[in-house]
């Protein structure tokens, strides 16, 4: 970053759910290449079982699984690198539970366009094509860096040069959609999951764009209880009156208000109601 006329480099720190992603890239990525050296076979297989290829037969954590999966050493250093960089930001800002929930969120999104785009056999996708790497919910952190921070500005290492995060992230979807557009002409053969990177582009935009501030979790907790509340409500007032009919047929009277309340005979005689003891 500039301060002043000076240019400094400056790290983020390993927040916990950063951390323990490239943690568990890392061991993934250790634990392929030794079955790939020791079982050849098992270890093709337990890739096909893990990438986005047969979610439409049932594979659905493969939606999830296949970000742990990478083709390389420059494939996961340079992902992992991005994560580091971008995504502690983020984190510390919403904290981790939060974070992890939007980089799900990215990186299923990104299976799903593309499945969904497997189809078409635009961009060179065929059903039959793995998708691996965390690059869907990395570009999705990026899209969220750059429209939360787009004014901040990146050292391009090892270049001395740096650019506002807003217009480098542009310039990533950019050349991205040009290499989608390209491999789905008549260069093929290109091993880059272009669709997984707009994929992931595309839901960061929508979660940071139109998604609660507190996170889907935490509204589906909120509506969860408030549907919960509501039901109890009702309950309450559905017994009220039941109560209130079977004192009658009994030649007693006793009141509840709208809320299923019951009303003392002291209240009702004052003022015409009142509060009780609950409290809703």
């Amino acid at each position: 970053m500039y301060r002043g006329r000076t240019m400094t480099l400056s790290l983020p720190p390993f927040t916990k759910a950063v951390k323990w992603l490239v943690i568990v890239n890392a061991g993934v990525f250790l634990l392929d290449v030794l079955l790939r050296w020791l079982a050849p076979e098992f270890g093709e297989r337990a890739t096909y079982y893990l990438a986005p290829a047969l979610v439409v037969r049932g594979y659905l954590w493969q939606l999830f699984t296949y970000a742990f999966l990478h083709a390389g050493v420059s494939h996961i250093f340079f992902n992992m690198l991005w994560l580091w960089w971008f995504g502690a930001q983020l984190e510390m800002d919403w904290g981790h539970r939060k974070f992890m929930e939007f980089y799900s969120f990215c990186v299923v999104g990104a299976g799903l366009a593309t499945v969904g785009v497997s189809y078409t056999h635009i961009a060179g996708v065929r059903t039959d094509s793995l998708t691996v790497g965390a690059s869907g919910g990395i570009f999705g952190i990026l899209m969220a860096f750059a429209m939360l921070y787009g004014e901040q500005e990146i050292w391009l290492f090892p270049i001395p040069f740096s650019v506002k995060a807003k217009y480098f992230v542009a310039g990533v979807a950019f050349f991205t959609l040009v290499g989608a557009i390209m491999a789905a002409g008549p260069r093929r053969g290109d091993s880059v999951a272009y669709v997984a990177h707009l994929g992931g582009l595309f839901f960061g935009f929508l979660y940071v764009k139109f998604l609660p501030r507190r996170g889907l979790s935490y509204a589906a907790t909120e509506k969860y209880f408030g549907l919960r509340n509501s039901y109890y409500r009702w309950k309450r007032r559905r017994a009220a009156k039941k109560f209130e009919v079977y004192m009658r047929q009994h030649d007693q009277e006793v009141h509840f208000d709208e809320h299923g309340n019951y009303i003392p005979p002291e209240d009702r005689k004052g003022n015409g109601g009142g509060s009780s003891g609950w409290v809703n």
